[in-house]
């Protein structure tokens, strides 16, 4: 199934402000006693050098709520119905601004707990700051959930085994990295990720990255689900 509307996650991005206060619905709160949550469409804070969305752009969403103790952990609880078409990408972005050539490293290290039904993908979206290409690394998947493009085969990078889609939204090129396996924590070098993208001549080295957003593209989690990041750090150099 392609991902057809990701052009809504920039609009957040760059314009959260645009509907603050929206509320689409309310959930339980967390465990824990969190430092911040919203319900709201676009809600968003920063904490800890990241800056956390909610992020609810799909149609025919339901009810999500997000909740942080630091920037480096937080959650979502979600209720979206069994339909078609990506709900919701709440996410945490850190904002890089370097160029592709000038990157001496780029790496991040992940720990989450996901659940076992509903369809979704765990994944890091990389942007350059024109939004004219967005690399995708599906750490994890379930459902019927599928990537926008064409299969350009298997590579290994960045610690880990992918699959590579190839193809574009309408707004911009998409570069899809599915891990041959599920995994709930680990490393990535994005660094060689990005050089592998350069030396195909998809993208130039000169391209700046503008930031690293990871979460969860969730399509369905009938009956409230939750998404937990237990750890989640992006670094540069």
């Amino acid at each position: 199934m392609a991902k057809t509307a990701i052009r809504k996650i920039t609009m957040a991005v760059l314009a959260p402000a645009m509907a603050l206060g929206a509320t689409v619905g309310l959930a339980s709160a967390p465990a824990s006693a969190a430092v911040w949550n919203s319900c709201d469409q676009w809600g968003n804070t920063g904490l800890n050098g990241y800056t956390l969305y909610n992020n609810i752009w799909g149609s025919g969403a339901g009810s999500q709520c997000i909740w942080a103790n630091s920037g480096t952990n937080w959650g979502v609880w979600a209720n979206h119905p069994n339909t078609g078409g990506i709900k919701s990408y709440p996410n945490s972005k850190k904002v890089i601004n370097k160029t592709i050539a000038s990157l001496g490293s780029l790496t991040s290290n992940y720990n989450v707990t996901v659940p076992s039904s509903g369809a979704y993908n765990t994944s890091y979206d990389i942007w350059d700051t024109d939004y004219d290409h967005e690399i995708m690394l599906w750490v994890n998947y379930n459902g019927a959930v599928g990537p926008i493009g064409t299969s350009q085969g298997t590579v290994s990078l960045g610690g880990h085994t992918w699959n590579v889609y190839r193809g574009s939204n309408g707004a911009n090129n998409v570069y899809s990295f599915l891990r041959t396996s599920d995994s709930s924590s680990g490393s990535v070098d994005m660094k060689p990720i990005l050089n592998w993208i350069a030396s195909k001549g998809w993208m130039s080295t000169s391209e700046t990255i503008g930031d690293v957003q990871f979460g969860y593209e969730i399509t369905s989690s009938s009956g409230g689900l939750d998404f937990n990041t237990n750890n989640l750090t992006v670094s540069s150099s």
